[in-house]
């Protein structure tokens, strides 16, 4: 479908003064719409009189072709036969059967009404009313049942009910919340008659299913033929604006909200605030937010996400300590949005509030905030809190059985992974590609070669999913940390598919800590062609010649580099002490005890020299300034721990966040720095976890 799409815009402090007689009316929003909109595949025309007629003349019901099977056929009900020849059907009374199944429904039993419900459809002649059949839609709309919905619009069909407006409504209803948007659309155009309820639910339907353009189709016809629209239609037409990331379409239909004096319904203000959200305005957003007379739970929640949606992570924590000051109610998606926001700005503290929090506002069962709160602290260095999450909740789904085998994997915890995984199969959990991609990471950064290739083979073979390009990057590590790069180079010319950037990516950082400088230079051409921009792709190459001792060739990549204009960053790493973030760059100078810091880094560098530590002048660091070189010893790892270590108390494990992989030398300077110390230090890189303790670190030095 071609959408030429043009509209002017309108300022929010113009649609506020709602009075001006210059708002664009629906009308206008039609005329816009039908004049550069370019329909095909429904037989469209603007002919009015052709439309009218019959707009949709080329949609049929293909159910039984999406793979639907008709019921066997019903045993015939007992009949009379009268002189003329005519039979009538015996309508048997079905009072107490018609009862209990509307008495399951009303206590959602959905299932044990529909299997009440056969009996009708085996015996036939029983007389079914009006409140049964409604309630059996209940039923197929609460199990989201296709197979359910044919037999219930089956059985009423040949038991020739006569419909009335209502129930065909709610038969329409029960097609489109069970996602039957083809047999919906032709129930809707044969219906003899449609009122405002015909045209939203199939006008929402649209939406939900995101025909976004068809809705607002639909919505311009409707309102052509009743010229009035309900807060419900509104706030569906703002929502597929949204889908459309069509602002302008948002501002004119907020201005017709106002004129109608519908802007301050609820609904219409949470559609309102989630559209400005997504169309990137979020002073717009939170402009509605503060205009709502009364703030609902979804309100707050709308904005929060809105707020996080731009990456102003700060701002969404803020609203939700705002929310709970306020004293409106949450509920499990706020919990789990704010887990996420906590995961985002590594605050270990928030989110153990945030946990305290679900727990005391009753969702401490919640599968979706507790999935969230394990992949929280598998995130953040907290997998012993993450694995107790997981053993208390009552029921999980595959994502929470992800979120842990992923974190086993990053932090360096191989066999727990490979464990959890087997567990996930004897418990009938079937998993996807995502599950493989974790337990296959796990294996490659625990060099756990054989279950690893066992895992990798029986995707296809026992689950019947095709490896991808992130499964064979995971294969390719696993050989690079066993030094096989020839059978690494082959794996990746014998994939199914084109080699990507992730699969030499990986087979690149094995040439760099197997020093192999001719495929490792082979394997940067690759990548150079894929991502000519990606400085760390540079970086790593640059380490493999200085580590080779070849400078001329990394003299050429540091011109390249200058040439291309790709600027090393300087980076930083961060702690949290107290609930406060401190950040570090290298050679930093600004925190407030940068004395006391500094003596100990010193004081450290002393200590580590008797074990053996030499400062290792080859290796840079990816996408960091080369004027940091010259500040080796002073490097933003070791100066937020030496922070760490004077601010905690001895027992405590240092958690230590910083956005580029760490270099060689402060990896085994930290390895020496944990074993004089005697504590536990826990690094999350770019790359993965590093679990420092007793002088060796979880990733077996391959990172």
């Amino acid at each position: 479908m071609e959408v030429l799409l043009h509209f002017q815009s309108l300022k929010l402090d113009q649609i506020q003064n709602h009075n001006n007689c210059g708002f664009p009316s629906l009308f206008s929003i039609s005329k816009c719409l039908k004049q550069r909109i370019l329909f095909s595949g429904y037989g469209f025309s603007f002919n009015k009189t052709k439309w009218k007629k019959n707009p949709f003349w080329k949609i049929k019901c293909c159910s039984l072709d999406q793979g639907l099977q008709p019921r066997p056929k019903l045993k015939q009900a007992k009949v009379d036969i009268d002189v003329s020849g005519r039979s009538n059907f015996v309508r048997r009374p079905s009072v107490g059967l018609c009862s209990q199944i509307e008495k399951l429904v009303l206590f959602a039993r959905y299932r044990e009404a529909l299997d009440l419900f056969e009996i009708f459809e085996i015996e036939g002649g029983f007389d079914v009313g009006i409140s049964t059949y409604d309630a059996v839609v209940n039923a197929c709309i609460g199990l989201r049942s296709v197979r359910g919905v044919k037999r219930v619009f089956n059985y009423m069909i040949n038991n020739s009910f006569e419909f009335d407006q209502y129930m065909r409504n709610r038969v329409l209803l029960m097609h489109v919340k069970c996602g039957m948007m083809i047999d919906a659309r032709r129930l809707f155009d044969e219906m003899p008659e449609r009122n405002l309820v015909s045209w939203n639910t199939i006008i929402s339907g649209l939406a939900d299913v995101g025909d976004f353009m068809e809705a607002f189709r639909l919505f311009l016809i409707m309102w052509e033929e009743f010229s009035d629209a309900g807060s419900f239609t509104y706030a569906v037409m703002i929502r597929a604006s949204a889908g459309l990331e069509l602002i302008s379409i948002g501002r004119q239909l907020h201005a017709c909200t106002l004129k109608m004096g519908i802007g301050d319904d609820i609904f219409v203000s949470c559609a309102l605030i989630d559209m400005y959200s997504k169309c990137g305005s979020i002073e717009d957003a939170r402009f509605v937010f503060e205009e709502m007379p009364e703030k609902t739970t979804v309100g707050w929640n709308t904005i929060i996400a809105g707020y996080a949606l731009h990456g102003y992570s700060e701002e969404a924590l803020d609203m939700y300590y705002e929310m709970r000051d306020s004293g409106v109610r949450m509920d499990h998606f706020t919990f789990s949005m704010i887990v996420r926001i906590c995961a985002r700005l590594a605050s270990v503290e928030h989110a153990k509030q945030v946990h305290a929090a679900l727990i005391r506002h009753g969702f401490g069962s919640d599968i979706v905030a507790n999935t969230a709160l394990v992949d929280f602290y598998s995130k953040w260095g907290r997998i012993e809190d993450a694995r107790h999450v997981f053993d208390k909740m009552t029921s999980k789904n595959v994502i929470s059985w992800n979120a842990l085998i992923g974190g086993y994997g990053n932090h360096g915890r191989g066999p727990e992974a490979v464990e959890l995984f087997e567990q996930m199969l004897q418990e009938r959990m079937n998993p996807n590609h995502v599950t493989f991609l974790a337990v296959l990471s796990a294996c490659s950064h625990s060099g756990l070669s054989e279950h690893g290739w066992e895992i990798f083979h029986s995707m296809g073979r026992d689950n019947r999913i095709k490896p991808r390009a992130m499964h064979y990057a995971c294969m390719i590590e696993l050989l690079g940390r066993e030094g096989l790069l020839d059978e690494a180079l082959a794996l990746i010319r014998g994939a199914p598919f084109k080699p990507t950037a992730n699969m030499w990516a990986a087979l690149l950082t094995a040439c760099r800590v197997n020093e192999n400088l001719e495929l490792g230079k082979f394997a940067a051409e690759k990548l150079y062609g894929m991502e000519p921009d990606k400085l760390n792709n540079y970086v790593v190459l640059l380490n493999i010649y200085n580590s080779a001792g070849n400078l001329k060739e990394a003299a050429d990549v540091v011109h390249t580099l200058k040439r291309k204009g790709l600027r090393m960053r300087p980076v930083c790493s961060w702690i949290e002490v107290k609930r406060r973030p401190h950040i570090f760059l290298s050679g930093d100078n600004r925190h407030p005890q940068r004395n006391e810091i500094y003596q100990k880094v010193d004081k450290l560098m002393l200590e580590i020299s008797k074990y053996g530590y030499v400062p290792n002048q080859k290796t840079l660091l990816p996408d960091v300034d080369e004027q940091e070189e010259r500040v080796r010893f002073y490097h933003s790892e070791k100066l937020a721990i030496a922070f760490g270590l004077i601010s905690t108390p001895y027992w405590v494990a240092l958690q230590i966040v910083q956005g580029h992989r760490i270099c060689g030398d402060c990896h085994e300077a930290i390895k020496l720095i944990a074993r004089v110390t005697g504590r536990e230090i826990v690094i999350r890189d770019a790359s993965r976890f590093h679990h420092f303790k007793h002088g060796h670190c979880s990733c077996e030095d391959y990172w």
